[in-house]
């Protein structure tokens, strides 16, 4: 018999491909549904299908969830009273990406707050910089010679 399921999936499961999980599984079991990253870091699911599939389906986003490195705390699922009508195949809903972008903007800008923050320490010695720039001229001379050599080899064997 067929069921539709309000569901929540709650632990680290957003900046994972967690809802990739999901479409995949979904669809591999004939489901459908749409899944989208919610405001409060949860994955929210609608889906519809036969009683029998939806705990194989709750199986798989968990084991293949864990595989790609998502933390699931809980899965609830509440049954809705009626069928609705939902796409045939399992889709990533697109409408909170700009709700990812901004979430994942901001933890990159926290990563460059920190990394500042760590390397504000660091020496800011530039005499070893005449020294690099002699080493890097030699081995330009010496690659230089080589890169000769080996036109010289390479024309020898187009002549062949």
């Amino acid at each position: 018999m067929q069921k539709c399921y309000n569901v929540s999936v709650t632990g680290k499961v957003q900046d994972v491909s967690f809802r990739s999980v999901v479409e995949h599984a979904g669809r591999e079991l004939n489901i459908n549904g749409l899944v989208f990253n919610a405001k409060d870091g949860s994955v929210k699911i609608i889906c519809c299908c036969e009683d029998r599939v939806i705990g194989e389906f709750f199986d798989e986003i968990r084991i293949r969830g864990e595989q790609r490195g998502a933390v699931i705390k809980d899965i609830k699922r509440q049954e809705i009273p009626f069928i609705i009508e939902l796409p045939d195949r399992f889709t990533r809903v697109l409408t909170d990406e700009d709700i990812d972008i901004g979430r994942k903007l901001d933890k990159g800008n926290d990563l460059l707050i920190d990394i500042k923050s760590d390397t504000s320490g660091i020496k800011k010695d530039t005499s070893t910089l005449p020294a690099i720039n002699v080493g890097i001229d030699n081995l330009n001379t010496k690659f230089g010679s080589f890169t000769t050599h080996l036109e010289k080899i390479l024309e020898k064997m187009a002549e062949r």
